[in-house]
């Protein structure tokens, strides 16, 4: 068994569940600098608009047939019920999921879990790029918009009137 498949089964750590297998979710420090800005910048949104809320990357949503965590959720007020969040899993897609893509991510991976949050009925997806200080805005699985640090990051369907700038989220 490989260092990382021991790992997996370790219930200190934070995993999805894809296709049935367990799949050990890490993180470096940038990635969670990165993480903790967005959520900053949106948090300090919503609470001047309470439209709805968000969650952290340790928060799974049921996207599928996968357990999913992005690494920051939006749900809207509408969807929360009237007890509020759930205690274990939301058994729901998030309105807006959003990754942090790390230098180490595939390609390949991180389209197929675009695809999946869409399929799920997630309305809206931000990749968010360390690399390249930009953020792709996902409106469908083909409407793509790129936003680059000299912009502003907004989402005018989710989050009426929310701005940010994209350089901000890399200082």
């Amino acid at each position: 068994m490989t260092a990382t498949a021991k790992m997996a089964f370790d219930d200190d750590l934070d995993y999805e569940i894809v296709d049935g297998e367990k799949v050990v979710k890490m993180c470096g420090a940038r990635h969670g600098e990165i993480c903790a800005r967005v959520t900053a910048e949106v948090g300090i949104y919503l609470t001047q608009h309470c439209i709805g809320r968000i969650y952290s990357g340790n928060t799974t949503f049921k996207i599928g047939s996968n357990e999913r965590m992005p690494d920051m959720s939006f749900v809207s007020a509408a969807r929360i019920p009237a007890e509020g969040s759930p205690s274990g899993k939301w058994e729901i897609a998030p309105d807006l999921a959003i990754e942090v893509i790390s230098p180490n991510d595939v390609w390949e991976k991180v389209n197929e879990k675009v695809r999946e949050y869409f399929a799920a009925g997630v309305q809206q997806v931000w990749l968010v790029s360390q690399l390249q200080q930009q953020v792709m805005i996902y409106d469908s699985p083909t409407q793509i918009r790129i936003v680059t640090p000299d912009e502003d990051l907004t989402s005018e369907v989710l989050l009426p009137g929310f701005k940010c700038r994209v350089a901000d989220l890399f200082q």
